[in-house]
């Protein structure tokens, strides 16, 4: 598990951003896209959507009866998260699992330049977050599915890994800090 800022390095470098944030909050189940990505917009003075109500109908019915999605099912799915950036031309900050470099693709196609800030956290953290959440389509079966499908970011993916066992306002702040300085002239 890492803890650092990683920029990229040759297909997206961080200058193609230019001023305007388009961010995906990444990871698995359980490791705070929605609370965090929230959070972290709130600091950057961006809106903020969480992809989980992009989804198609027939996708929460999946993951809510314990069966995971399949790259067919994630396909419109991350085209729309794409769009929604793309869409957002004064920046959005947007909480989805994004887990496979394919899919971290498909939304770059719609919207080039867009930064991910990977929530990295341990199986026992991850566990032991989704055992006391409740409400949530997802249920905490998916995780051990979730992680195996996980693809580390590239080194030429512009991204922020933070490891969520930081408290909470400490890993905000020093995700701000790191996507102001990832993303050239943007300065909220």
């Amino acid at each position: 598990m890492t803890d650092t800022a990683t920029t990229a390095a040759a297909g997206q470098p961080a200058a193609a951003v230019g001023a305007v944030p388009h961010i995906v909050v990444m990871g698995v189940s359980g490791c705070g896209k929605t609370t965090i990505g929230a959070l972290v917009a709130r600091g950057l003075g961006l809106p903020f959507t969480d992809g989980d109500s992009l989804h198609p109908v027939g996708n929460i019915a999946k993951m809510a009866a314990g069966t995971p999605l399949d790259d067919a099912d994630r396909a419109p799915w991350l085209e729309t998260v794409g769009r929604e950036l793309a869409a957002s031309p004064n920046g959005l900050v947007v909480a989805c699992s994004a887990l496979k470099r394919q899919y971290r693709d498909a939304i770059r196609d719609q919207a080039p330049g867009t930064v991910f800030l990977h929530l990295d956290g341990s199986r026992e953290v991850l566990g032991s977050r989704l055992e006391g959440r409740s409400g949530h389509f997802m249920p905490a079966a998916l995780l051990d599915s979730q992680l195996a499908t996980l693809e580390p970011l590239d080194d030429d993916e512009t991204a922020v890994v933070m490891d969520i066992s930081a408290p909470v306002p400490a890993l905000v702040g020093d995700a701000v800090e790191r996507l102001r300085h990832t993303i050239p002239g943007h300065t909220a």
